[in-house]
């Protein structure tokens, strides 16, 4: 199947309309998907892919807030151009894309290296982000496994099939859980012109460790959600981030891995919009 084949195919199954369109984030052309009305959400994918990669979570956060979810500046349909892609870069795209679109203050989903791009924007510009959830977030000082790194370098340097089913296992509980066309999606990225540069050129500065003042300073209301069985980053930097952030819940998901919105969509959307809404579970 051809690269918009797939993506289609992923937003077909979100089961509502989905308006996709594009931005001028400063110099980056930036696509990006959105649904539903209300307060914003905007959710920030990892590295990899792109938007589509919350296609289990878009529906049911639609029927409440107005979900954006951009291709992040490297990824999906978006611009690739040369550059440092570390979190300062990732942060000033976002507040490009923000001010294009016209939202002034947001709730922000980061998921992975979506979750070190959100706390940097939010140390950034404080004033713009309202709750903040963390999901299996980078920048917390997580030290993957030595096969895990080897196999992300395998996916990002010879993109195959091969190469994402040996990936995926790191990053789910059952890689069956995850829709097949999503492994396809993030092979033909990858395969695409510029598709490398994101990982090639960012070398993972992207998810290197906040400090703990850094941490320390962010007081937004914060829920830190992590799949149990997390293979690449383990739930004992959560657990250590949590101590120290003022405002900050962690919520363990079990029998998830890295994607824990597709090892536990249910349990994940109900926690994400329960903490959203103000229904905390405790």
């Amino acid at each position: 199947m051809l690269k918009q084949d797939v993506r289609q195919a992923l937003i077909d199954i979100m089961g509502i309309p989905i308006i996709q369109t594009r931005t001028m984030a400063g110099a980056v052309n930036t696509a990006y998907l959105s649904a539903g009305a209300g307060s914003s959400v905007i959710c920030l994918h990892g590295g990899g892919a792109g938007a589509v990669t919350w296609y289990p979570v878009i529906g049911p956060l639609a029927q409440h807030f107005r979900v954006i979810a951009p291709d992040i500046v490297g990824y999906g349909e978006s611009d690739k151009p040369d550059a440092s892609y570390d979190k300062a870069y990732f942060a000033s795209w976002l507040k490009q894309f923000l001010d294009a679109i016209g939202v002034v203050k947001t709730h922000i989903i980061g998921l992975s290296q979506g979750g070190a791009i959100a706390l940097q924007f939010t140390l950034d510009y404080p004033e713009m982000v309202d709750k903040l959830v963390l999901v299996n977030s980078g920048g917390l000082g997580a030290k993957p496994p030595f096969m895990s790194i080897a196999g992300m370098a395998w996916l990002n340097t010879f993109p195959s099939s091969f190469a994402n089913r040996f990936y995926s296992r790191y990053i789910l509980f059952k890689p069956k859980n995850r829709d097949p066309n999503h492994g396809r999606y993030s092979i033909e990225v990858l395969k695409s012109h510029g598709g490398k540069k994101a990982s090639l050129q960012g070398r993972g500065a992207a998810v290197s460790a906040f400090s703990e003042a850094a941490l320390c300073s962010i007081k937004n209301q914060t829920l830190v959600l992590w799949g149990e069985n997390d293979r690449l980053f383990p739930i004992e930097v959560a657990a250590k981030a949590v101590a120290v952030m003022p405002a900050a819940k962690l919520l363990r998901v079990k029998d998830a891995g890295h994607l824990s919105m597709m090892d536990q969509p249910a349990v994940f959307n109900r926690a994400v919009l329960n903490f959203l809404q103000g229904k905390m579970e405790h």
